[in-house]
């Protein structure tokens, strides 16, 4: 029952830029299935309720469809596609950003006990379960409140707060808690994911941002890889790509400005692993964008088309 209110309500409530009366909590609407496509997954839960989808990260592909969720606790460029979805039975997907000072809180208030045991190793920054009842439980009743302006205000938080409860308690628990954690190893390469996202323009040492997350050159590789399915350099090379893809929708005739932008010395290396990463050399793949009115995945709020939900 939870699962056919659950499309009722986003059915009813998506608007155009998938974002709702309720902060951090988005809606998402595909009723085609697109062609893979490049996006960040923005730090979130995201619980499909109709159609399915294909995540890959890295090497690592993840895939979920009804009644299941995902759970991206770092930010991270990911490449992904609606596998189902149509006009007469549109993907349906609800989305609520994770937010690590409400992680902190509900893990500062909860008791001796509560909390399962993190396992050993450091977590993938994306995962995918089975939604339990209680969690789906959850979102629709968060849901109901966005037909009831006048509870909203004061009931949202409290049921935000059991949504991040029934994660941290639950199968992905160990990655959610880790979002929460000053001192988690996640928090280590979620400071250095930032930082290389911040300098992506910029050459880099890995012993250099090793150093500034606190571990080691070998532990911080390891952990890196554990996380985002790729090296830290790979990391790079992938922001440095989309930020092009972004910039080149808005300045397509400056191809060779865009790549020294992005930290592209030359020009032939950019447009080489330009068409490797899109398919198209960077000046066609403009053209492909602007004729098909398109904007780059990574241009949208928060959670990208083809990131989550």
């Amino acid at each position: 029952m939870s699962l056919e209110e659950l499309r009722t309500l986003l059915a009813r409530h998506v608007r155009a830029d998938w974002t709702t009366a309720i902060d951090g909590v988005l809606i998402s609407k595909v009723d085609r299935a697109d062609p893979p496509s490049p996006s960040m997954s923005g730090t979130v839960l995201a619980v499909i309720a109709q159609g399915a989808k294909r995540l890959a990260l890295g090497d690592r592909i993840y895939e979920y469809g009804p009644g299941q969720y995902l759970v991206a606790s770092v930010d991270l460029p990911v490449t992904g596609q609606f596998t189902r979805a149509d006009p007469e039975q549109p993907a349906l997907g609800f989305g609520l950003v994770l937010e690590p000072s409400a992680v902190a809180e509900l893990l500062l208030q909860s008791g001796p006990g509560d909390v399962p045991r993190a396992g050993e190793g450091i977590p993938s920054g994306i995962a995918v379960s089975d939604a339990p009842a209680a969690l789906l439980d959850a979102v629709v009743r968060l849901l109901r409140l966005l037909d009831e302006p006048r509870d909203r205000a004061v009931l949202a938080p409290l049921v935000k707060r059991e949504i991040l409860w029934r994660l941290i308690t639950g199968e992905q628990g160990a990655t959610v808690r880790q979002i929460g954690l000053a001192d988690s190893g996640l928090s280590h390469i979620s400071r250095a994911v930032r930082w290389i996202r911040e300098h992506y323009a910029q050459p880099f040492l890995v012993e250099d941002v090793a150093r500034m997350s606190g571990m080691s050159v070998s532990a911080f590789y390891r952990n890196f890889q554990a996380v985002t399915a790729m090296s830290p350099i790979q990391f790079q090379k992938q922001i440095r790509l989309q930020e092009a893809r972004l910039l080149l929708a808005t300045h397509p005739g400056d191809v060779t400005g865009v790549g020294q932008r992005v930290g592209y010395d030359n020009a032939s290396q950019f447009s080489r692993e330009y068409r490797r990463r899109f398919g198209a050399p960077p000046s066609v793949d403009a053209a492909r964008l602007r004729d098909a009115g398109r904007t780059p995945a990574s241009a949208l709020p928060d959670l990208g088309r083809t990131g989550a939900p």
